[in-house]
């Protein structure tokens, strides 16, 4: 991933033409020195148009990748890391492959990001407590905002409904969180804060925009209203501190990875059969005793059939949903898995970890059924 001689300024955009769609099927052969004509072939089915199973991006960030994700339409990705810089991969992923690197955007570590949902744009939160909007095709910065007073943990978006605006939720070690106007015309001040009393570690929307999930310091999952501008309730069940969220794809379920190397699934549906909302358990992805937020994911391309967290063991875990059975343990980094994402449209993962690299790798699209 780094970048060839004479490369422009960082943050623009380098093609290159495509290359040769990749075979439907690979043939792997190998035999012994004793005797060369007894071959083992074997044929690999493809499910992806990635140009190999595994496809490493290594290169562009000195520092550990905290948080990495594929764009709304899965053609570019974009990491965010200790080193306080972006690195965005913007490619019809994966046959051409191009990258901008968007350094010194911040005085700290940036720990999250975001994809616009309808423009080509990334928004980061840093430990430095900002908030930062930054167009992907110019590599400029459009618009900063001293959103906290403390580290900014995790950062999401979503449109509000019938106004066609984007609003962004940002939760901070300040025990707050808040609510922004997204784009490049957004104010400077949050439309909307919630006081939840002790260091907030991830937030996430509601598929309807209109209720924020935060969990906390507390282990506790809390629920605001953004209407009512109230807390609605919360989802308990977390021994210790839940360390991300994320929500299915049909906006039923909310995925909580935790401290205490427990993940739990929580049904978040207005009317949930388990009187605790605690729809799975799935163990398999240790936390380690870092402490660090690992990110979990839904897979897309086959409705949320599967979830992923990385792990302190280097590995990733997917687990089926249904089952609650681990049907990869997924190999590669030298280091914690921080973060994982799932290609929108292909049976595809995307890895990121403390050892500075990302790992795209196709998934067997019938191995969760």
């Amino acid at each position: 991933m780094s970048k060839r001689p004479g490369s422009p300024s960082a943050g623009i955009v380098i093609k290159r033409a495509k290359g040769t769609p990749p075979p439907s099927t690979q043939i792997a052969i190998s035999s012994s020195d004793a005797d060369r004509s007894k071959g083992l072939i074997r044929t690999v089915q493809r499910t992806s148009n990635l140009e190999a199973p595994i496809v490493s991006l290594a290169g562009a960030h000195s520092g550990e990748i905290l948080s990495c994700r594929f764009d709304p339409t899965g053609q570019n990705i974009a990491a965010c890391s200790a080193d306080r810089s972006v690195c965005d991969v913007l490619a019809d992923v994966p046959t051409e492959q191009q990258h901008g690197l968007l350094s010194s955007m911040n005085k700290a570590p940036i720990l999250d990001l975001q994809w616009s949902l309808f423009s080509p744009t990334i928004y980061t939160v840093s430990a430095d407590h900002t908030l930062i909007t930054t167009d992907v095709t110019t590599g400029q910065r459009v618009r900063k905002i001293r959103a906290h007073r403390e580290i900014i943990n995790s950062v999401d978006r979503t449109m509000a409904g019938g106004s066609g605006t984007e609003l962004l939720a940002t939760g901070s070690d300040d025990g707050t969180v808040r609510v922004w106007d997204g784009g490049e015309d957004g104010g400077k001040l949050p439309i909307a804060e919630f006081d939840v009393g002790c260091p907030v570690t991830a937030v996430c929307w509601s598929a309807d925009g209109a209720s924020i999930y935060a969990a906390a310091l507390d282990n506790e999952i809390h629920i605001y209203d953004l209407r009512k501008g109230t807390q609605l309730s919360t989802l308990t069940g977390h021994t210790d501190t839940p360390t991300s969220l994320a929500l299915s794809p049909n906006g039923s379920f909310l995925l909580a990875p935790s401290f205490s190397s427990q993940t739990l699934i929580h049904d978040v549906r207005p009317f949930s059969p388990s009187p605790t909302r605690v729809h799975r358990v799935l163990t398999g992805a240790p936390a380690g005793f870092e402490h660090t937020l690992l990110r979990g994911a839904w897979s897309r391309s086959d409705g949320g059939a599967r979830v992923a967290v990385g792990g302190a063991d280097r590995m990733v875990c997917v687990w089926d949903v249904e089952s609650a059975r681990v049907v990869y343990k997924l190999p590669g980094h030298k280091g914690t898995v921080t973060c994982v994402d799932f290609h929108p449209k292909e049976p595809i993962i995307l890895t990121g970890s403390k050892d500075g690299t990302m790992l795209l790798g196709e998934l067997d699209v019938g191995t969760a059924a």
